[in-house]
């Protein structure tokens, strides 16, 4: 069974009571320079970028690193986020116990080790039609479970870049699954995105949003549509991603140290010298591949979706199938009924 990973109460009290101040080497006149540049709590300033934030605060890069790591250090003697160094059986007890959000299909959890897992970022992509959306509509229904259900117990951000985001959808998902609609519809919060730099800026102040709405899982539902429709030709390729890569840097950050789940959605591109096996890539290059802690390639089989995970740490590489309905991403009925005849075949040997 897996279980969820809390802070203590007085881990949240000691949130609470930080302040910038309290932060070794920062007085009064520099958390007003980081307040005006939107870097409101210790964590904020944790997640931040040592450039951008040296520009913000008109300082040098020296001086914003310092103050970046004695904000993470001030975390660690707080016992908010963990030490710099431990010993690898802590670390693997403490993945046991990390928080992990169904997607709606048992199958496609398994293929997941146990589903959508916090502090780490997962992509799917896969070509339109392929279930991506679809995946993420069920994310937000299933999130708002308690724990023991495979949900997370809290909120939902959705950042929508594709304007694909349906709340009927959703409600039609929760209905059919048997849940309150209303109380799921009122825990996401939907954030339209219209340019490359509102997405940006979105992702910039997300730790504030996060605690705003007390989110644990963050969903960007076409996290390259915008950058790539933007920077078109070869000539803007080296500046596109230089900012996605500081975009998905902050991301990463984000998830480990507000120990959030972040699901992206990513579009594909053919390869025309491709002339064996599957020509479809992912979209963003190797600079959107290494920042994704997993990568699940998705594509139509029939009238069913096949999940395969294309990169993963521990993941075993392998496939599964699944199906989209009125509840959104769900198990295939003669795979569910095959499990379900396999385990009653077991138990009459035993």
């Amino acid at each position: 069974m897996i279980k969820e990973q809390r802070s203590t109460p007085e881990a949240d009290t000691d949130i609470i009571n930080l302040e910038l101040q309290d932060i070794e080497g920062i007085g009064p006149t520099t958390a007003k320079k980081l307040k005006d540049a939107g870097i409101l709590s210790v964590m904020d300033l944790a997640v931040a970028s040592s450039d951008e934030l040296a520009v913000d605060i008109n300082a040098s890069r020296e001086s914003a690193a310092t103050f970046i790591m004695a904000a993470q250090k001030l975390l660690r003697d707080s016992r908010i986020i963990e030490k710099e160094f431990l010993t690898a059986d802590i670390a693997l007890e403490k993945r046991r116990s990390m928080l992990r959000c169904s997607t709606g299909s048992q199958t496609l959890d398994e293929l997941l080790l146990g589903g959508v897992e916090t502090q780490a970022v997962t992509e799917f992509y896969g070509e339109f039609g392929s279930g991506k959306s679809q995946i993420c509509h069920t994310l937000c229904v299933t999130a708002r479970q308690p724990i023991q259900s495979g949900g997370m117990d809290t909120g939902v951000i959705y950042i929508d870049t594709e304007g694909t985001f349906r709340p009927e959808r959703v409600e039609q998902i929760a209905r059919a699954r048997g849940l309150d609609h209303a109380h799921i519809l009122k825990s996401i919060a939907v954030c339209k995105v219209y340019n490359s730099s509102h997405l940006e800026l979105i992702i910039k102040d997300l730790g504030k949003y996060v605690n705003d709405f007390n989110a644990k899982l963050v969903i960007i539902d076409g996290i390259i549509s915008l950058h790539r429709a933007e920077f078109a030709g070869r000539g803007t390729l080296a500046d596109r991603q230089q900012r996605l890569n500081s975009m998905l840097h902050k991301i990463i950050r984000l998830a480990e140290i507000f120990n959030i789940a972040v699901v992206i959605t990513n579009q594909v591109q053919s390869a025309p010298d491709t002339f064996f096996g599957d020509p479809t890539k992912a979209a963003g290059g190797n600079i959107l591949a290494h920042s994704s802690t997993y990568r699940i390639y998705l594509r139509k089989s029939g009238e069913n979706r096949l999940a395969k995970v294309m990169d993963s740490p521990y993941h075993p590489y392998s496939d599964t199938r699944f199906t989209i309905n009125e509840k959104g991403a769900d198990d295939i009925e003669e795979e569910t009924s095959s499990k379900r005849n396999k385990k009653g075949s077991k138990a009459t040997d035993d």
